[in-house]
Order: structure tokens, then sequence, then C-alpha cells
């Protein structure tokens, strides 16, 4: 198995588990599980859309994912999108206006079928690009494997924020 298939297996499989606790979570579905946070069915409109920005990334097309200045990508990527891909937890931080979702799927069910669809485009835009590392507009150049695995845990540590995780 390449590196990109088994990064694929995890993405996989860290979606798989956002959708069975976003299903379990179906009586408080559009709850924020405390004042200020998201509601079950905001976590995976916010994780789809993660998913959507990045395949546009990987395509060469404009994403709503951050830009940061070059200077500052190469600290980011080394601080925090490098420990993030060897397993280091996601700091606390706020996530860019456009990722910040006020509403999600109206039910589990739209939002199963969102993050399969979500995951499908990230999948095939990440299989389509494989050996020619992103250039990221966040983090600076990064190789595809890396990238689906910090997607990975980004959808694990949003699984994490849904009462009943």
């Amino acid at each position: 198995m390449s590196a990109l298939d088994d990064a694929v297996a995890e993405i996989r499989g860290a979606v798989s588990d956002l959708i069975a606790t976003a299903e379990r979570a179906a009586p408080r579905w559009s709850t924020p599980r405390a004042p200020g946070k998201w509601s079950p069915s905001q976590v995976t409109e916010h994780v789809a859309r993660a998913l959507e920005e990045s395949a546009k990334q990987m395509k060469g097309l404009p994403s709503k994912l951050p830009s940061l200045p070059a200077l500052l990508r190469a600290p980011i990527r080394v601080l925090f999108f490098n420990r993030v891909v060897r397993g280091a937890p996601f700091i606390k931080a706020k996530t860019n206006p456009p990722m910040d979702p006020e509403h999600g799927p109206a039910t589990p069910a739209e939002a199963r079928a969102r993050l399969e669809q979500a995951l499908a485009a990230f999948e095939s835009a990440c299989r389509e690009r494989s050996a020619e590392p992103l250039r990221s507009p966040t983090f600076g150049p990064v190789s595809v494997p890396d990238m689906v695995r910090f997607q990975a845990a980004h959808t694990r540590h949003h699984t994490k924020q849904i009462p009943g995780a």
C-alpha cells in the first residue's frame, strides 16, 4: 500500500467516525454543546467545507482556506501542521469566517450525504495530484499524503466536539 492509500484509509475512517457520532447526536442535532460552540450540524458542515476547499487547493483552484504571507508559512508548517500530522492535538483556535457555518445540514442523513460527497471530491483531487507536492497558501509545500493525514486529524478533532463522541 502506498503512503497516499494509507492516508486515504485514515481519512475515510475519520469521516465514518464523524458520521456515526453525528447520527448518535440526532436528538440534539441543532443544539450547540455550550454557548458560543457549534451544534453537531455545524460541526459536520465545517468539516465538509474543509474537505471541499482542500480539494480545490489540490486542483490549483481558488480556495476559502486561509492564505498566509509566504514568510509565515514555514513556521506555521513546522509548529502546527507537522506536529498535527505526527499526532499532536490541534491547538485551540478560531476558524476563518468562510469556514464558520451559521448552520449545517438539516438532518444527520443530509450530513452523511454532504460529508461523503466532500470526501469523494477530496480523495479524487488528491489521487489526481498524488506525486506532486501541494503548495498550500497556509502551510507552503506539503506532500499530498500529509495533507490527507492533516484533514483526518482535523476531522477527528471536530468529532470529539460532538456530545457523546
